[in-house]
């Protein structure tokens, strides 16, 4: 509000001041400061009307207690002046006092019009929401300008509702609403999300011409923008002849909180090619733009413009530049920013210490916590849900209860985005007990609170306490959302409870619950690594139907589903998928590629897109290798690794399992073993059972069972089931029934319900020809209701995948298929009997 405006002033002489019961007396004739005042007595008006705009409040007290000692004549303009000068300087007490003055020079004064709204005005602007409003219902004659200053107050103190209904009153009460109170309605439309009636304000705004006022305009944007309403927001932009700092700053800001964040990059650009220069929240937004999409360079550019501008690095500046620094992984330039910041806050802290959590710099953080303390900064809810979050990601229990005791001890446990960070950190660290017992004595347990503990109990493979807590959550009034039934989804795949998973996905859609990205990425990847591979391809292609395009996840769990089912083609149309949507930027999506390629059966293709990666890393390299060895071919295995070398490439444990397991396919015990040798005293790895098991393997697969056995000796770990059946499968070929007896008692015991290794014992038996044996452990089979698992294939046919399963005829098409098979061994037998007689 333009508070120096003037203000009409209504007097009546008070001819006997001295009366002790004053008398209201009906205002009419307009008093103006330059009529009827004594020469002394505008001398004193100017300079007191100029002490005040010159923030001299206390002066100007003084010259108004010199004009009580020498009886001049004080109008109501003077204590105006007076009012509006403690507005300048937000000056509480002083303003209070001269109410005190007005008060005890009677009803003239403490009734005048002019003095009611400048008091008015004045607790307004000191945010004094109850003292405002209370003077503001004992005006009998309210104007724009009280209630300008009334709806002000309420948008400051988010009262948003009341500002709009103080604004419809205004109206109805004849007064029109202008290009300051205009703005605060928008601000509390958009506050509201009332979208129908910022369009009313737009509407009104045009009619009364004030759409060419710049401040109204860029309100305007402001509204649309955070009402996600972009197209509204940039025709009102572009329509805006004289555009200031504030305006682009909307449309910018409007950008940026709606994700549109390149598009914020190009305003900014624009906004410099016509030369306007940026404020400190233009850079700010800018750099949040550029953060979010990781534009390195972008926004090193805006911090270049901020220095070269002079703009100082507050903490709305500085808090942008550590966020940006952080985002994008440069954590030691936003170290350096905040050690140039001369005035912290807690905020500016927190980003940092954000910043080393996401970074994984976890004692960094802890650290910087010290530090904050040492200067005398208290954690507050951020604070301690960062730290939180980082005990959570290293998952150290050990920290996140520490800092959980702090939270009880400065009663913070009681905060709803700390209990929920308390609480996923004892998720994340499988103490769902502790977790739940945390949510209990939560009072306020909100829909995230509620979503956080099913998502521990999820992740930590409880999927039955999971899905009960999600009914609960329902029976106790709290609805669940998509992350809610998200959550649930994944404990089942998480689980290997595929049916489960599918029945609750459509009883979502049954609902009406849309699925959202996140759901269809689980269900394809939780049947990808569940061994449906078919039906994670069915699901994305319902997926595509729908109009949901796939990100990095999905792309991976697809190629991995192809993988599973061995599906070349299909495996080539994502690849021309990946080509059309330009993800060759992830290694992930590369690396899954050249995976696909290889154990897809085509090791040229896996190659050839191989070589056309440029910086090769480690997981690349791992493909390749692991490729190779699947196809027994060692060599190129071992030439990939030998590249790796030369590239000073650390290999990890991934690669070693790939080369062991490409020496046992190639039988070169030598090199499997001159492999292992060097993986634990040139690269210092400690083995892990697999490559134990490799190496028992490649020994037991080339005859040297003794070596073998003396191997699994030596070792420094347990051998588990695997190891064994290893070695039981090789008594067979060496037809050691003896050893093979041995173990097999040890196997019984260790995996009762594994069907293979009683099969491997009947094979043994079976060698021996010992069918007696064979006949037994068929019947304990039998008993036991031991099944060995029935082998899958799949054909793909245009675009539609059926799969097969030895014995099922669930297919439509059964009784043709098995009609065929019938007619086709029959012309088999018919061609081997021509050929046998030939």
């Amino acid at each position: 509000m333009a508070s120096s405006s003037p203000l009409p002033l209504h007097t009546t002489p008070n001819l006997n001041p001295s009366h002790s019961k004053p008398t209201k007396i009906k205002q009419t004739q307009s008093f103006k400061p330059t009529q009827k005042l004594h020469e002394e007595n505008k001398s004193y008006f100017h300079q007191i009307s100029s002490l005040c705009k010159q923030s001299q409040i206390k002066q100007a007290i003084t010259l108004l207690t010199e004009m009580n000692l020498k009886d001049v004549q004080i109008g109501p303009e003077i204590y105006g002046e007076l009012l509006q000068g403690c507005v300048y300087d937000r000056a509480l007490s002083t303003g209070q006092q001269i109410h005190a003055r007005i008060l005890k020079n009677g009803g003239f004064y403490s009734t005048n019009e002019y003095i009611e709204t400048k008091l008015v005005i004045f607790y307004a602007k000191c945010d004094l929401l109850d003292v405002a409003n209370q003077l503001f219902g004992k005006l009998e004659r309210k104007n724009v300008f009280s209630w300008a200053a009334i709806i002000g107050l309420c948008c400051r103190m988010g009262s948003h509702e009341k500002a709009l209904m103080g604004f419809n009153e205004m109206h109805k009460d004849g007064f029109f609403p202008d290009n300051f109170v205009i703005p605060n309605a928008l601000k509390a439309c958009s506050a509201l999300q009332m979208i129908g009636f910022g369009k009313g304000v737009h509407g009104y705004a045009l009619k009364m011409g004030y759409d060419s006022c710049v401040f109204v305009s860029s309100s305007l944007v402001d509204m649309y923008g955070k009402c996600g309403l972009l197209e509204d927001a940039k025709n009102v932009f572009d329509e805006i002849v004289d555009r200031n700092v504030v305006t682009w700053n909307s449309m910018i800001v409007s950008y940026v909180q709606n994700g549109m964040n390149e598009e914020a990059l190009k305003v900014f650009y624009c906004m410099r090619m016509v030369g306007v220069e940026p404020t400190r929240v233009t850079v700010a937004s800018f750099l949040s733009a550029a953060a979010n999409v990781e534009a390195g360079d972008e926004g090193r550019q805006g911090h270049a413009i901020a220095v070269i501008s002079g703009l100082e690095v507050d903490n709305i500046l500085g808090s942008s530049l550590i966020n940006f620094y952080s985002k994008i992984g440069f954590i030691e330039d936003a170290e350096l920013v905040f050690s140039n910041m001369f005035d912290k806050d807690v905020v500016t802290w927190n980003l940092l210490i954000s910043g080393y959590v996401q970074q994984g710099k976890i004692e960094d953080a802890l650290d910087s916590c010290r530090r904050m303390r040492s200067e005398n900064f208290g954690f507050d809810s951020v604070t301690l849900a960062t730290i939180l979050s980082a005990s959570a990601k290293v998952r150290n229990m050990e920290l996140g209860k520490e800092c959980h005791s702090y939270c009880v001890r400065n009663n913070l446990d009681s905060d709803v985005v700390v209990a929920n960070s308390i609480i996923e950190m004892y998720g994340k660290c499988e103490s769902t007990d502790k977790a739940r017992r945390v949510f209990e004595k939560t009072i306020q347990r909100d829909l995230t609170l509620w979503n956080t503990l099913i998502a521990a109990y999820a992740e930590s493979g409880l999927s039955g306490e999971a899905l009960k807590l999600f009914y609960q959550m329902q029976l106790e009034g709290v609805p669940p959302n998509v992350v809610s039934w998200n959550s649930v989804i994944s404990g089942f795949l998480r689980n290997g409870q595929v049916t489960e998973a599918e029945t609750l996905f459509s009883e979502m859609q049954c609902l009406e619950i849309q699925p959202n990205l996140i759901t269809w990425t689980s269900l394809i990847s939780g049947l990808a690594q569940n061994g449906h591979g078919d039906r994670a391809i069915r699901y994305f292609q319902e997926m595509q139907n729908r109009g949901l395009q796939p990100n990095t996840v999905s792309i991976i769990s697809l190629l991995s589903a192809c993988i599973n089912i061995s599906s070349l083609e299909f495996g080539k149309a994502i690849h021309g998928y990946i080509i059309r949507s330009q993800l060759f930027s992830s290694l992930s999506i590369v690396t899954s590629l050249v995976d696909m390629y290889a154990k897809c059966g085509n090791l040229h293709l896996a190659r050839k897109f191989y070589d056309t990666v440029n910086y090769k890393e480690l997981p690349i390299y791992n493909a390749m290798i692991s490729g190779y060895s699947l196809h027994g071919q060692a060599g190129e295995a071992l030439e990939v690794f030998k590249q790796m070398q030369n590239e000073k490439t650390k290999p990890d444990e991934i690669t070693f399992t790939g080369l062991l397991s490409a020496c046992n396919h190639a039988g070169l015990v030598d090199k499997g073993l001159k492999v292992f040798s060097d993986m634990i005293s040139e690269y210092q790895m400690k083995p892990s059972i697999h490559h134990y098991g490799c190496m028992v393997s490649l020994l037991s697969r080339c005859e040297n069972l003794d070596e073998a056995l003396r191997f699994v000796l030596e070792m420094p770990l347990e051998p588990d089931a695997q190891i064994l059946g290893t070695i039981l499968s090789a008594c067979k070929e060496q037809n050691n029934i003896e050893l093979g007896e041995y173990l097999s008692q040890y196997l019984f015991k260790m995996e009762p319900d594994n069907p293979g290794n009683y099969v491997a014992l009947s094979n043994t038996y079976a060698a021996a020809g010992r069918w007696d044996e064979v006949l037994k452990l068929r019947n304990i089979m039998k008993e036991k209701k031991l099944r060995k698992n029935p082998g899958c294939s799949w054909t793909q046919i245009g675009t539609e995948l059926h799969a097969f399963v030895a014995g099922d005829k669930s297919h439509s098409q059964t009784k043709v298929i098995y009609e065929t098979l019938a007619w086709l061994e029959k012309e088999m037998r018919f061609t081997h009997q021509h050929n046998m007689y030939d």
